[in-house]
């Protein structure tokens, strides 16, 4: 039992990882970046700060919003039941489409940036609530909640690590 459950949990664990490293290594090289572009006499020194910021946002997000959903739904007494591993793992797998748009993020024009994490806010957002929207929960309130929740954190990584 124990291991079928760590094996679901696979994509949350390793997509939050690869996005945590992600967003700290290519938002220090986004910084270098257009710190280069404006300032070529300055020296650049490595954020380190950026790990802890990504690792406590990204494990945070994907470990609290679905249990907070769950919670809720046992509450509001939902006709489906979907289990709290269930919704770690759709909320796991809508991360996965910040990792190549954070490749594209390095794009050092702004106008682009703000499309691209638009784009991949709307995707993941659209993914969690078609997956909510699949399992029977029709109330329409947490459909938009966790719309709203995911392109805030679409949002929030464009402006932290790509400014």
């Amino acid at each position: 039992m124990l291991i079928s459950t760590m094996q679901k949990l696979y994509g949350l664990i390793w997509i939050s990882t690869t996005l945590v490293f992600v967003l700290a290594s290519l938002g220090n090289c986004a910084t270098y970046l257009m710190q280069k572009h404006t300032d070529k006499g300055t020296s650049w020194s490595f954020n380190v700060s950026y790990m802890n910021v990504a690792a406590g946002v990204i494990y945070g997000y994907a470990a609290v919003v679905p249990l907070a959903f769950y919670f809720l739904l046992q509450y509001l007494g939902s006709g489906s039941n979907p289990s709290l591993v269930q919704f770690w793992c759709m909320w796991g797998y809508s991360l996965f489409i910040f990792v190549p748009a954070s490749f594209l993020l390095l794009i050092p024009v702004e106008f682009v940036r703000w499309v691209i994490i638009i784009a991949t806010g709307a995707a993941s957002a659209g993914f969690v609530a078609s997956n909510l929207s699949k399992r029977g929960i029709d109330l329409v309130l947490l459909l938009a909640a966790a719309f709203v929740l995911q392109f805030a954190l679409a949002v929030f990584i464009k402006v932290w690590f790509f400014p």
